[in-house]
């Protein structure tokens, strides 16, 4: 009798040992989210916003703040976030990601979400001070990038042509009148999407405001 008992025993835990894990993220309740930086950026600027997100519940695992060649067409970068967007949906097992851009960032990872089926991975898209119908400022600049945020550059046009907010994906911009990088400031206005005027904030402001990061949190819950 004691022997069948330490038979079992032994057997129940090796069945345990051999028990196939639950797949990484989707019980989290929330989709993994991306950051994307601006011009001339780098992914440090979102380390405050990171850590209210972290503060949320978020793991390491499910927040990616993501560095590419500013200089390069944004199309470019766009296809390059494309691989990004796949390799945080296999590691997480989501189903979606979360993306949220400052400045330039918008640009790229929107021409991602309309050309390059991105609206069937993104869940909700986030733009702070993006120059989403074109700069003044980008005319004192002269990499490929900073044409394409030009008003008027073929690469805006392209963009904007039609529905600036297409599929089922959730758009969301934040601007603000005292922005002396974005110009004119309602550049960052879409069409479909959840337009918010922020108070008085300069262009980098936006990351790190704790306002902002609050509201931009609740869009993606």
């Amino acid at each position: 009798m004691r022997r069948s008992r330490r038979l079992s025993t032994v057997l129940i835990a090796l069945l345990a040992s051999l028990a196939i894990p639950a797949a990484p993220a989707a019980a989290s309740g929330h989709d993994p989210v991306l950051f994307v930086h601006g011009w001339n950026s780098s992914s440090s600027t979102w380390d405050e916003m990171v850590a209210d997100f972290k503060a949320d519940g978020y793991t390491d695992s499910e927040l990616l703040a993501w560095d590419y060649n500013t200089s390069q067409s944004n199309k470019t970068t766009a296809e390059e976030f494309s691989a990004v967007v796949d390799d945080l949906l296999a590691s997480t097992g989501a189903s979606a990601v979360d993306v949220v851009t400052h400045s330039m960032g918008g640009l790229n990872t929107r021409w991602y979400v309309k050309f390059l089926g991105g609206t069937d991975k993104v869940d909700d898209w986030v733009s702070l001070a993006g120059p989403n119908h074109g700069t003044d400022t980008a005319n004192t600049c002269f990499d490929t990038s900073c044409y394409e945020m030009r008003q008027g550059s073929d690469f805006l046009t392209t963009l904007n042509d039609g529905d600036e907010t297409p599929g089922a994906t959730n758009y969301g911009t934040w601007w603000s009148s005292c922005d002396s990088i974005i110009l004119p400031q309602e550049s960052t206005i879409l069409s479909g999407a959840d337009n918010t005027q922020t108070a008085c904030l300069s262009h980098s402001d936006f990351t790190t405001d704790d306002t902002v990061s609050a509201q931009v949190r609740a869009f993606v819950a």
